[in-house]
């Protein structure tokens, strides 16, 4: 209900601010568990997915913004609930497979689950290697895997920013990979390394963004 809601009234006022670039919804099944491998570039990319997405999307989020206080805590909670956001913690392996856990969770449901495979924003613009969370997710619960991009949100809101920007973005659904389960003498970490690799190329044939060969950590301070 919340969600519907938010999507009511949010989604036209989106469309009608920033006038996002929509392409290739069709290729997001209206219906049954699908995952949305998107790039990185903003705190709000996962607030623009869903908003345009035709159905709704599962990002996980960080627990503290639902722990959050005063007014800007209340409107944080009220907006990742209603966006179907899975709060996690973070930090540590045992963090990781839980999140993993959580997002099989909406997955085995039908629903749509949205993930970075970068792990964390790109600060640099470029595409960082894929982890294999994402390919973990895709051969256990044999969900289709849409490439998303996400281009223009760094110009919303860059690092370092509180008060989002009007900038225009655009968004591109590419069409759904699907993973069978490995055979035969086909490895598993071979097989999820494999499959991650060709969704980040995917992602990249979408966006255009120049290729980094490297994993993209968080920074020190983080």
């Amino acid at each position: 209900m919340l969600h519907a809601a938010v999507r009511l009234v949010l989604a036209p006022l989106a469309r009608l601010v920033y006038r996002p670039v929509i392409e290739g919804r069709r290729n997001v099944p209206r219906n049954g568990a699908v995952i949305l491998a998107a790039n990185h570039l903003s705190f709000i990319d996962s607030v623009v997915i869903p908003l345009v997405a035709p159905r709704p999307v599962a990002f996980l989020a960080k627990a503290e913004y639902f722990r959050g206080r005063g007014v800007k805590g209340w409107l944080l909670k009220r907006l990742f609930t209603a966006i179907d956001a899975v709060p996690v913690e973070r930090g540590t392996h045992r963090s990781a497979q839980a999140s993993l856990e959580a997002a099989l969770g909406v997955l085995e449901r039908g629903g749509a689950f949205g993930i970075y495979p970068e792990g964390t924003r790109s600060r640099d613009g470029r595409l960082y290697r894929g982890r294999t969370g994402v390919a973990w997710l895709a051969l256990t619960s044999g969900a289709p895997v849409v490439p998303v991009a996400v281009l223009g949100t760094d110009r919303i809101q860059p690092v370092g920013t509180r008060i989002p920007r009007i900038r225009r973005v655009t968004v591109r659904f590419g069409a759904p990979l699907h993973f069978p389960q490995p055979t035969g003498g086909t490895r598993a970490a071979q097989a999820r390394r494999e499959a991650t690799d060709e969704i980040m190329d995917a992602i990249h044939a979408l966006s255009g963004q120049p290729r980094a060969t490297d994993y993209n950590d968080l920074p020190a301070a983080a």
